[in-house]
């Protein structure tokens, strides 16, 4: 029973009483669609920073001893070429310990909708390749510059120090060879890691490539 005071109107009342009208089932859809799509997780700052620095400095190495192909030898720019090459390969062996420690720090989100087995199995193969190439091929320039006797050179006058008494430059041409076929292996891996981005994206239109952005 609701008691109306006097003077006041009884329909007001009533509807004052009565509870709130549930909203129409679209808006209530769509609020929900917008709420979980801002919610939809992606992967930590300082895991996507160094994702996307790492990238760049692979692209810079492949730049720069690409170019340095092109370029007469004994010239001042392909020395130049070669010296940021190294730069750029130190980087990228610099940066994966802190990629590493970030992605088990922060953890890796999951992919909405979740893709096929199959998928995830090629997904996680992939990753596993490209670390490895991200450790392997580094370390492996090291090893021919050390046997070659050469050098990475920094600004202020730091060099990099050779670790062997005396080069030799049969082997360095060897483990050259090695390093430069990796190299081309894996301009496939990584191109096959850009097109399974885009075609999460574009095609099976789920969060993988958004995750990272």
């Amino acid at each position: 029973m609701i008691a109306v005071k006097a003077g006041a109107d009884p329909a007001l009342s009533a509807d004052a009483a009565r509870p709130p009208r549930a909203a129409r089932p679209e808006a209530k859809e769509h609020r929900m669609a917008t709420l979980a799509a801002a919610a939809r997780p992606r992967y930590a700052v300082p895991v996507r920073w160094l994702h996307w620095l790492g990238f760049i400095l692979v692209a810079l190495a492949y730049l720069f001893i690409e170019l340095k192909g092109y370029v007469p030898k004994g010239t001042p720019l392909r020395e130049a070429l070669k010296q940021y090459h190294f730069w750029a390969g130190l980087g990228v062996l610099l940066l994966l310990l802190p990629r590493v420690w970030a992605r088990a720090r922060h953890g890796t989100p999951p992919i909405t909708p979740t893709p096929a087995g199959w998928m995830e199995l090629l997904g996680r193969l992939t990753h596993l390749a490209l670390y490895l190439f991200l450790l392997v091929q580094p370390l492996l320039g090291l090893v021919v510059l050390q046997l070659d006797g050469g050098s990475v050179n920094f600004p202020g006058g730091l060099a990099l120090p050779s670790f062997l008494a005396a080069p030799n430059h049969e082997l360095a041409h060897d483990f050259e060879e090695i390093h430069e076929t990796l190299g081309e292996i894996f301009y496939w891996v990584i191109g096959l890691h850009i097109a399974a981005a885009l075609w999460h994206h574009f095609v099976s239109r789920d969060d993988t490539l958004k995750r990272m952005l």
